[in-house]
């Protein structure tokens, strides 16, 4: 699969300078200083681009997943859905198409590896588990899946809150110290059974995706941390720093953004031209 660090152009939701017009701008500054070419994703209803975007497979091979995630099942929610066949079509992707319930968002890879948060059996409880693995397996293109429990205080399930691939062997997780012991040694078993050695990363939530560092933005370019004006912002970057040696570091403040629920990974699709 493409991985996030060959990926060198970026899309943004259009309606994203118009809904947090102040983080855009600081956020516009921080890409032009990295020299990250960005387009926008046209007639966008929501902000969190990558969860509604296909999935880039290969250069010029996509998958896209159906995007009805239980969280939007609301006339509200459901108002924010973009028509994202016609998006693809606007910027010339023709991507394959899946009837697997999946959100990008929840789509962690590494070449010949995908992490996923369990809750996905949960969306696709119509087909049995087995056929489920061997589905995404086949539509991903992949031979290594692997799950993490859901951390039910994200009432997404996705997974870019709380793993990240620093190779394909090493990954970074959430420090969760603070959470209940179950669900600290269901996770790093999940990871242990994996094969997967882990570096943890300040893990400070509130109510909403502040506090969440492993929301970044990763491309060929440089890796771009959200920061937010905590005392662990400083610990944060040097371990990034250190787990990403030679490659270029940027911080932006996320405050703003992170209070909707979601932080840089999030409200960003990129991929590899």
């Amino acid at each position: 699969m493409v991985t996030d660090n060959e990926t060198n152009l970026l899309y943004l939701a259009d309606c994203l300078p118009k809904k947090q017009p102040t983080f855009f701008q600081r956020f516009e500054n921080v890409l032009n200083n990295c020299k990250i070419k960005f387009e926008f994703l046209p007639n966008t209803k929501d902000i969190w681009a990558v969860d509604f975007m296909p999935i880039q497979i290969t250069k010029d091979k996509f998958v896209q997943f159906v995007y009805a995630p239980d969280y939007l099942k609301t006339k509200t929610g459901q108002k924010t859905i973009s028509a994202v066949d016609s998006i693809c079509k606007t910027i010339g992707v023709t991507p394959k198409q899946s009837k697997l319930i999946v959100d990008g968002g929840n789509v962690i890879r590494s070449g010949d590896k995908v992490i996923m948060c369990d809750k996905v059996f949960k969306e696709n409880s119509s087909i049995s588990e087995k056929e489920l693995i061997k589905q995404l397996k086949d539509t991903l293109e992949i031979d290594k899946l692997f799950f993490v429990p859901w951390d039910k205080s994200d009432f997404t399930g996705h997974a870019d809150g709380m793993v990240r691939f620093i190779d394909s062997d090493r990954v970074l997780i959430n420090d969760y110290s603070k959470e209940k012991p179950e669900f600290q040694r269901s996770f790093r078993m999940a990871l242990h059974n994996a094969g997967l050695d882990w570096t943890e990363i300040p893990y400070n939530p509130k109510n909403t995706a502040e506090g969440i560092y492993l929301n970044y933005l990763q491309m060929k370019q440089a890796v771009i941390i959200p920061t937010f004006k905590h005392k662990d912002d400083n610990k944060a970057v040097k371990i990034f720093e250190t787990v990403f040696k030679g490659q270029h570091i940027a911080t932006v403040d996320s405050n703003e953004v992170a209070k909707e629920g979601g932080i840089l990974n999030c409200i960003t699709w990129n991929i590899k031209k």
